[in-house]
């Protein structure tokens, strides 16, 4: 006997063909739009109806997915403490919906982080290298391979904001994360409220639609900091929104590397109500170590964790 959660999964299939019906049937009505005879005239007309009711029917499937979500992901992350990083175009709406989830899930929301323009840019590697260097804890050391600033930035917030995976205690004291933190936003790096954020088991970091193809280095940036992040702690999910893993976006960056995807989930449709499902999947199974590519963009191995 198959469980809920296998059984919401493997509708997801039949939600996704729908979707790709809307699609090709919206394209193909609007091919054939100029024609002037009456039998066209009727087939326009019929193509219009049959792509309503494809549309009908995946806002259904949407509205299923969210009515469901709650009996799906009930006590999957119970208690587990989790940190909301969101980088520069992340959707608001995404991130309320991908907290919702995480209450319903169980979970303890321990705060959310926000990295800005500053943080991303290619002109301000030099200037957070220098304060990430000053901010490091007494006692504490960053890893010697991570030269880049995303991967020293990941490796330090990692550090100050991720519990320990061995005894999910603090890594560093109450007082060097709060000046490490204060660094950063001082610096115009990270932006957060202040007496509102505390170290965590779990991460989501949530970024939004693909990147323009002027983007520079930024897909690599968040993509490094992600993974180093990640690894100081019990698991971290990158989400984004479909589309998000192609060109230079960070999920296509870590799905490309095997160095950065063995390290941390990624899930490219998080503007979807499976998508934000699956964000809370993925990251329960983050607890046991278990990384995965899930969506429905280039590099995805599976539309959602299938146990």
């Amino acid at each position: 006997m198959i469980s809920l959660r296998q059984h919401a999964i493997s509708l997801v299939a039949v939600f996704l063909a729908l979707a790709v019906g809307v699609v090709l049937g919206s394209g193909f009505v609007a091919d054939t739009f100029g024609s002037s005879s009456d039998a066209q005239d009727k087939r326009e007309q019929e193509l219009r109806d049959e792509n309503q009711q494809l549309t009908n029917n995946v806002n259904a499937a949407n509205n299923f997915d969210t009515a469901i979500a709650g009996r799906l992901l009930e006590g999957t992350l119970r208690d587990r403490p989790v940190l909301i990083v969101t980088t520069p175009g992340a959707d608001e709406g995404d991130v309320a919906a991908v907290k919702d989830n995480l209450n319903k899930s169980g979970a303890v929301f321990n705060g959310q982080l926000a990295l800005t323009d500053e943080f991303v840019s290619d002109q301000n590697a030099e200037k957070i290298r220098s304060i990430i260097d000053q901010s490091i804890p007494a006692g504490s050391t960053l890893r010697t391979e991570l030269t880049d600033s995303g991967g020293r930035a990941g490796d330090l917030l990692g550090l100050l904001l991720q519990l320990s995976p061995q005894d999910a205690e603090p890594q560093v004291s109450g007082s060097d994360t709060d000046a490490g933190l204060a660094a950063l936003k001082q610096g115009g790096f990270v932006d957060y409220a202040d007496g509102a954020i505390e170290p965590a088991q779990l991460a989501i970091i949530v970024t939004g639609n693909k990147f323009a193809d002027d983007s520079g280095a930024r897909g690599q940036v968040v993509a490094r900091f992600a993974a180093a992040f990640s690894e100081r702690g019990a698991g971290t999910v990158l989400v984004g929104r479909t589309g998000s893993a192609e060109g230079s976006s960070p999920i296509a960056v870590v799905r490309a590397d095997p160095s950065l995807n063995s390290q941390v989930s990624t899930v490219d449709n998080v503007d979807q109500a499976t998508g934000r499902i699956t964000t809370v999947l993925a990251l329960a199974d983050e607890l046991g170590n278990k990384q995965g590519a899930y969506g429905t963009g280039p590099g995805a191995t599976a539309i959602a964790p299938e146990s």
